[in-house]
């Protein structure tokens, strides 16, 4: 495990307890079980249609680049990504190092129908919770930061939920174990956890080695429409985009070069 996550596991684990400490779970679970059930899936299914899928994220900070737009808001961003074609929406709620929040991910899901990600250093069946409860339909579970038996405990836990998991790879290892535990659907990121680069070979290298019925993103480094197409050629399904969306003066405008013809 990188110095990175293991410093960003254990400000979760922190910020975690504090927060279990003033709303149980069972009133997470409560506001959670009021989900409307036909959204069940339906992030899986945004992604699983014909052509490749854009998963648009707001974010406000990075730890490699710092502050991104730490003044936006939410709603005017996600329905300028709505507007511009995209299928779903990521919404980074992490608060120390991306300064993101659940408050985030609740004004998202005010402002769009789409489905929402929330991306997270998922730990604990809690945050399943609150992601529901917060109206998310997907999260991502990062391999690199689980166990392979809590992986499985966290996927079946996000399915009792409604919830579809998006599980995250980094290197060919986790990318066995991810085949090991059945996810079907796989990210595969293409930043280096240890150096914070970016290489889009991730993608390319990995998705050879994967089954044609599982679904598939990449995540990082996607920048243009060539990227896009090398990606889709390769057999990815779907990209996930955030930082140069929000350095884009017209995010609308940037989904749709990424996604022309």
């Amino acid at each position: 495990m990188s110095d990175f996550l293991t410093r960003i596991l254990k400000t979760t684990r922190e910020d975690l307890d504090t927060r279990m400490s003033k709303v149980a779970a069972a009133e997470l679970k409560k506001i959670a079980a009021q989900r409307l059930p036909h959204r069940k899936g339906i992030f899986r299914q945004a992604i699983a249609g014909p052509g490749m899928s854009l998963i648009a994220e707001v974010k406000r900070a990075s730890p490699s680049k710092g502050d991104i737009r730490p003044d936006l808001t939410v709603a005017d961003v996600v329905k300028s990504y709505e507007a511009g074609g995209a299928s779903a929406i990521s919404v980074l709620t992490e608060e120390r190092h991306f300064k993101g929040s659940l408050a985030d991910l609740a004004e998202a899901r005010r402002a769009t129908a789409l489905p929402i990600l929330r991306k997270d250093f998922i730990i604990d069946e809690y945050q399943i919770l609150e992601a529901a409860a917060a109206g998310a339909d997907a999260i991502l579970l990062i391999v690199a930061a689980l166990a392979p038996e809590r992986l499985t405990e966290l996927m079946e836990a996000a399915q009792t939920a409604g919830l579809d998991a998006l599980v995250e790879v980094h290197t060919r290892p986790e990318l066995e174990i991810t085949l090991a535990v059945g996810a079907p659907l796989i990210g595969i990121n293409n930043r280096d956890l240890a150096s914070f680069e970016v290489s889009l070979k991730n993608s390319l290298d990995m998705i050879e080695f994967l089954p044609d019925d599982l679904l598939v993103v990449s995540e990082s480094g996607i920048g243009s429409r060539e990227d896009v197409i090398r990606l889709g050629e390769a057999g990815v399904d779907a990209v996930l985009v955030g930082e140069i969306l929000m350095r884009s003066p017209d995010p609308q405008d940037k989904i749709r070069e990424l996604l022309s013809g």
